[in-house]
């Protein structure tokens, strides 16, 4: 240190210099004698003091330095692995420019899916010939050479592909599920989308009070059924807002008004059975009740004269169950996951899948008597994010979605027709409403109303086509 010191303060060689001295002759000895001023050379004692400090502050940062790359070299195992995992979780998602933009597997499981699909609507052209099938059909074969194409070019676009895929699927899908004389049974359906909603027609206290703010409730949905045809019904989440196991219903509506002669079933021994009731998305349709499965993809359905509970699995790859897709926009309803609905066309249920990322997915129901099994019949995917409505029910073959305004408003702002694969995102129909949550909304094909469970509060719509 002290040598670096000295280095420092000795003058480099080109300030070296020569100094002038005036002398005078001493007259007795004859020498010259010359008065120098030592004081000019002293020691630089400031300069010395300068450099000190200097070299104190870059020995201080050269700690910090070293500080800081033992620290980083610490971390840096921790970084690698970080960096691992996500490439890992990446790479099934990549389509490297080495190996095409698209997988073989990829472009095999569509070409399957494909085949599949060209082999289901040859069956219904087959069976109807008519222009719109031969039209669909037509689609699928372009659509199949298209995917032979990818093979060996990536000039297609796979996410326009599989949004085409999905608008073929559900017209095939319509045109399978919608019978001959449809538009003779229900001409209103034929006016269009639903136009507006009436102020609440009944406005009531559920009667297990307004402290159950989750449930469902309404009239049976059945045209056609025998011994319920009038009957009314309120299903409350009794536990957690989330469980149910029981079923009250009334005979006619004033019963249900005044609270009376009613009867009350028990369709779960407990609230952890596998027959419990997850969710506030039931509906009364004929003499059975049909609801989301207990911590399951199944729906579930009980017989009100055999006490006997059937079920059937939803269709799609990671079906939301136990809170994955609720029903959110302004406050998430618990375990809303999945919604049974009824409308002209029948059953419903209505609930989002990974597969369709988040999105609505609408499935036909239909129970077969005398095997005496729940099919699923038909599926349609949409693309309305699920979390991002507050709830969703069906009309006419429709499937309508809410979203809150304020705590006395809910709108209906988005619909999807399943007979034509149509989406219209556009809507603003207005619902007075009494508290701020909506736990449940279902449409009756008998009287065209609209039911509402509001925060316990039930109201009720007349619908306007």
């Amino acid at each position: 240190m002290l040598l670096l010191l000295l280095l420092l303060l000795l003058p480099s060689s080109g300030e070296v210099c020569a100094r002038r001295v005036s002398g005078r002759k001493d007259p007795g000895s004859g020498s010259c004698q010359c008065h120098v001023d030592r004081s000019t050379w002293g020691f630089p004692t400031e300069k010395y003091m300068s450099v000190l400090e200097q070299l104190k502050t870059c020995q201080a940062s050269l700690t910090d330095l070293s500080e800081q790359l033992v620290v980083s070299m610490q971390s840096l195992p921790q970084i690698q692995d970080q960096v691992a995992n996500v490439t890992a979780r990446l790479e099934p998602y990549q389509y490297l420019h080495s190996r095409g933009l698209y997988t073989a597997l990829t472009l095999r499981e569509l070409s399957d899916e494909l085949g599949q699909l060209e082999a289901d609507i040859g069956v219904v052209h087959g069976q109807s010939n008519s222009s719109q099938t031969l039209k669909l059909h037509q689609e699928v074969s372009t659509m199949l050479k298209d995917v032979k194409k990818m093979k060996t070019s990536d000039t297609i676009n796979m996410k326009t592909v599989r949004d085409k895929l999905r608008y073929l699927k559900n017209n095939v899908e319509s045109c399978k599920s919608i019978p001959k004389d449809f538009k003779g049974q229900n001409k209103r359906c034929f006016r269009g989308l639903i136009t507006g909603f009436s102020p609440p027609v009944t406005s009531k206290l559920s009667p297990y009070g307004k402290t159950l703010v989750s449930g469902s409730w309404g009239k049976q949905a059945q045209a056609d059924s025998a011994g319920q045809e009038s009957s009314y019904w309120v299903q409350a989440l009794l536990n957690t807002h989330i469980y149910g196991n029981t079923l009250r219903v009334y005979q006619n509506y004033e019963d249900f008004m005044a609270s009376s002669n009613q009867r009350d079933f028990t369709f779960a021994p407990s609230f952890a059975d596998a027959k419990t009731l997850e969710g506030p998305g039931a509906v009364l349709y004929g003499e059975a009740l049909y609801y989301h499965c207990y911590r399951s993809a199944d729906v579930c359905r009980f017989d009100l004269k055999t006490n006997l509970v059937a079920r059937a699995r939803l269709p799609g790859v990671g079906v939301g169950i136990s809170n994955t897709f609720p029903y959110c926009y302004y406050d998430c309803r618990p375990n809303s996951d999945v919604d049974l609905e009824a409308d002209e066309t029948g059953l419903w249920a209505i609930y989002a899948t990974v597969g369709n990322h988040g999105n609505l997915v609408a499935s036909r129901l239909v129970w077969d008597g005398e095997a005496r099994t729940l099919n699923v019949t038909r599926t349609w995917e949409t693309r309305q994010f699920k979390k991002s409505a507050t709830n969703a029910f069906m009309a006419c073959g429709v499937l309508y979605a809410t979203r809150y305004v304020d705590e006395s408003r809910e709108d209906v702002f988005y619909a999807f027709d399943t007979a034509t694969g149509r989406e219209d995102n556009s809507l603003a129909l207005p619902l007075e409403k009494v508290a701020k949550g909506v736990a449940s909304l279902s449409y009756n094909p008998t009287d065209q109303t609209l039911y509402m469970y509001n925060d316990g509060y039930l109201l009720a719509y007349q619908t306007l086509f």
